[in-house]
């Protein structure tokens, strides 16, 4: 796994107006936008912005769970890869190192290959391959205009 976050993704309530709060803020959202999430650019990283629900329901989890570390925080961390392949390979080496898959490697309905860790400490990642967002050589996803 190369040492790299590309994207932090809010579960949030309202996205048009977590959107616009954003904005306000000075964020630069990304002007082409996929159905029902906003991608802001942060430097070599991005942030997401998508509903709480649907982001739980990504990751497969549900709100509440009796374990603290089970319950859903509504925030993930993303590790783009370069491949396809690489997402298998990434969740792999993620299990062998003592990670939790919670949701093993499928198609996207987004048109990309995806599945979710959880580290020791409960911490969510997802672990994905984006044919709409290339890695640049430094690792920054490329965010359409």
């Amino acid at each position: 796994m190369e040492p790299r976050i590309t994207i932090v993704t809010l579960g949030v309530t309202d996205l048009q107006r977590s959107s616009a709060f954003y904005e306000a803020l000075g964020w630069q959202r990304v002007a082409r936008q996929f159905e029902g999430i906003r991608f802001f650019r942060c430097g070599c990283l991005a942030m997401a912005l998508y509903p709480w629900d649907k982001l739980a329901e990504d990751v497969g989890l549900h709100a509440k769970a009796p374990d603290p570390k089970q319950a859903f925080s509504g925030i993930t961390l993303a590790h783009n890869t370069r491949s396809r392949e690489a997402v298998d390979d990434v969740l792999a080496e993620a299990k062998a190192a003592g990670a939790e898959v919670v949701k093993p490697a499928a198609e996207a309905f987004w048109g990309g290959y995806s599945g979710y860790f959880r580290d020791l400490d409960g911490h969510l990642w997802e672990v994905a391959w984006n044919p709409h967002a290339p890695l640049n050589e430094a690792g920054a996803p490329q965010l359409p205009d």
